[in-house]
């Protein structure tokens, strides 16, 4: 009898163990994440779906968070750090200089500033993902970077107009009018590019929908289209702009061409200048911004979010080459850079004075 009652209890053991092993395959199978410690978790959740620009990490060690964190982020956030490195130094010089003040140095310096807040923004927004996450300062962080990326590409837009002024108005340029216009386009660009980073900070995000999210959460495909929508709109007005400008010039080199015994207008050939300049600002305009405003028209949150990031970390770099092409390449800049760190102007250098067509 002992010996029986000894079998059957080891047979009930046995079998209770075999149910517990049971279970925890099952836990396991429904929710891949049970076992995994808190950093692999996160990075798990962020192999599919949309960007999370709001997204919160569990307190863990600093190994730990250091294992968590996106390389993508990374790359961002170095990206940001060199914009801002730039255009800092750009907003300085012409804020210095009381020469820069003409119509198009005030739009060039309304450009560096945008660029700046935007390069601070990607830093901000690094920080307060993976340091001091918050949805919060997430909200606020998304929102200042949706207007600092839509003032810099306003920017370029009111810049283009600027040369299109400067061509088919050339008599009047410099009169207190264009001034008006210029100081008028600048109030619009800013105001516009405050209310559409105003809208997720109000209400018009994802947070509490998921299934409404872009790809770039927390932003809505509603609110991702309407500025995907507005950047194509500008990409159109600029194109439109520069087809313009190339007919001007090419009339006046058609001109020229028929006094072939007087040499051309050294304003003629900085206008052509800077219509080539104008052809590389629109292609890396393009090449920066097209790919990642077409993915958030027809990607979905559902996709992996490398995709997102393959996307949006070149738009970024149209900020980074931006003063580059609008300032350093501009030789009264060049000086004041001079003025700026030797404090003193070399005299064997020659700088003339430029068309703003040149810039």
């Amino acid at each position: 009898m002992n010996v029986s009652a000894t079998s059957l209890n080891d047979s009930r053991a046995v079998d209770a163990a075999t149910v517990a092993v049971e279970g925890a395959a099952t836990a396991t199978a429904s929710d891949p994440t049970r076992w995994l410690p808190p950093g692999s978790a996160a990075l798990g959740s962020g192999a599919n779906g949309s960007l999370e620009l709001s997204s919160q990490l569990p307190a863990s060690s600093p190994g730990l968070l250091l294992s968590a964190i996106n390389p993508w982020d990374v790359m961002l956030c170095v990206s940001g750090t060199v914009i801002a490195g730039e255009n800092a130094l750009v907003v300085a010089i012409i804020s210095s200089t009381p020469a820069l003040r003409t119509p198009m140095f005030v739009l060039v310096g309304s450009l560096a500033t945008a660029d700046l807040l935007a390069g601070c923004g990607l830093i901000l927004n690094f920080v307060f993902q993976y340091v001091i996450p918050s949805e919060t300062i997430s909200l606020l962080t998304v929102g200042f970077l949706v207007s600092s990326f839509t003032a810099s590409v306003s920017s370029l837009l009111a810049i283009t107009v600027d040369r299109y002024l400067s061509l088919y108005n050339a008599l009047t340029y410099y009169s207190e009018r264009t001034l008006l216009c210029v100081h008028l386009m600048l109030a619009v660009t800013w105001g516009v590019s405050l209310c559409l980073g105003l809208l997720p900070v109000l209400g018009w995000n994802c947070l509490a929908d998921r299934s409404s999210c872009s790809v770039v959460r927390p932003l809505t495909r509603s609110h991702v289209a309407l500025l995907s929508t507005s950047f194509f709109v500008v990409f159109a007005i600029m194109l439109h702009l520069y087809a313009r400008i190339c007919k001007v010039v090419c009339r006046h080199a058609h001109q020229i061409a028929l006094q072939q015994h007087f040499l051309a207008p050294p304003h003629y050939v900085a206008t052509r200048k800077g219509v080539s300049t104008l052809a590389i600002v629109l292609g890396t305009f393009g090449a920066s911004w097209l790919p990642f405003a077409i993915y958030c028209v027809v990607g979905s949150h559902e996709y992996p979010s490398v995709y997102t990031y393959a996307t949006l970390l070149p738009a970024t770099y149209n900020s980074m080459i931006n003063p580059i092409i609008y300032a350093y390449r501009n030789q009264e800049i060049q000086r004041s850079m001079w003025l700026l760190f030797c404090g003193c102007f070399q005299s064997k250098v020659h700088f003339r004075s430029r068309s703003p067509s040149d810039v």
